[in-house]
């Protein structure tokens, strides 16, 4: 029968074999290239970062790519290129707010590359009523030949009459676009600066979603991943975003 000491030797030896194996890869995770937070427009905002390509897209997103002008408070959102791979951006305001009006303002052209989408929504990770998604995107999906570059969505895009599409003038600077979310109700609207109406559209149903712990986000993206089709960077800036409660 061992000993106590025999017990204590082997208990010993144990740990010192421990201690020697090497520390998987895996378990070492890079720190963030950029702020994990921000503050902008008087809300709190996570920075989405990862080394792995996610959705939407795929793609690679790097806090590098979101930055905040303090002195003006302008959001600068890019997509930026490292070698042979392109990092994307997105923003989650750390509030949920529920019915009301979400207003973005843009200082950029949004008529950009056919390969990128922006986007301005709601967005929870529970799946429930398509994941209470509410969209307005400047996307034309990789297709340079679509007159129409913009978008309100009420998810899923492709029930009937839940995809509204339409066309923002190319080089438009300085643009304001909004819905209004309620019961059984989302009013659309955009605006040039001036206050003159570009788009507007309304969509009634009964799957129109309820309030339920969804965020107001920002994404700046390439469709399915594939780089802009001139291969240059982009950056979008946005002035603001409000939210005004009915």
């Amino acid at each position: 029968m061992p000993t106590r000491t025999h017990r204590t030797f082997a208990i010993l030896t144990a740990a010192l074999l421990l201690t020697s194996l090497p520390i998987p890869v895996s378990a070492a995770r890079p720190a963030p290239s950029g702020p994990t937070t921000i503050e902008w427009s008087g809300f709190t905002w996570q920075v989405k970062e990862h080394n792995r390509k996610i959705g939407p897209g795929p793609n690679f997103f790097s806090a590098s790519n979101v930055s905040v002008d303090v002195a003006n408070d302008d959001l600068r959102m890019s997509i930026s290129r490292s070698g042979k791979k392109w990092t994307v951006a997105e923003v989650i305001a750390d509030a949920s707010l529920a019915y009301g009006t979400y207003t973005w303002t843009i200082r950029s052209a949004p008529d950009v590359d056919p390969n990128v989408v922006i986007g301005m929504f709601t967005w929870n990770d529970d799946p429930a009523y398509a994941h209470r998604e509410i969209d307005i995107e400047f996307a034309r999906w990789g297709n340079a030949a679509d007159p129409t570059n913009a978008q309100y969505v009420v998810q899923p895009w492709d029930a009937p009459d839940h995809d509204h599409r339409w066309a923002q003038p190319a080089g438009l600077t300085n643009t304001v676009h909004s819905f209004t979310w309620a019961p059984g109700r989302v009013d659309f609207i955009s605006r040039r600066a001036d206050g003159t109406v570009l788009a507007s559209y309304t969509y009634t149903g009964t799957d129109v979603p309820i309030p339920g712990g969804e965020q107001p986000r920002i994404n700046l993206w390439l469709f399915r991943g594939a780089a802009p089709t001139d291969g240059r960077p982009v950056e979008i800036v946005f002035d603001a975003f409000t939210f005004a409660a009915p």
